[in-house]
């Protein structure tokens, strides 16, 4: 992946004091830590991170 992120638009999630950041680019689902910008991104196919939140809503997925 590209370390260019300028034209990504990322959102940012908290719960109980943790926070990531998510971003779609090129096809896939990025995912950062909010407190490391320039640290690790993670990147997920779009059916990957579409079966991950089904798994969240569904309760198979805890913190």
């Amino acid at each position: 992946m590209s370390k260019d992120q300028s034209r990504v638009k990322w959102l940012s999630r908290c719960s109980t004091g943790a926070c990531v950041e998510v971003a779609a680019l090129d096809g896939r689902v990025l995912v950062r830590d909010s407190k490391d910008r320039e640290g690790p991104v993670m990147a997920f196919s779009r059916s990957a991170w579409s079966e991950f939140l089904d798994g969240v809503r569904e309760g198979e997925v805890r913190r």
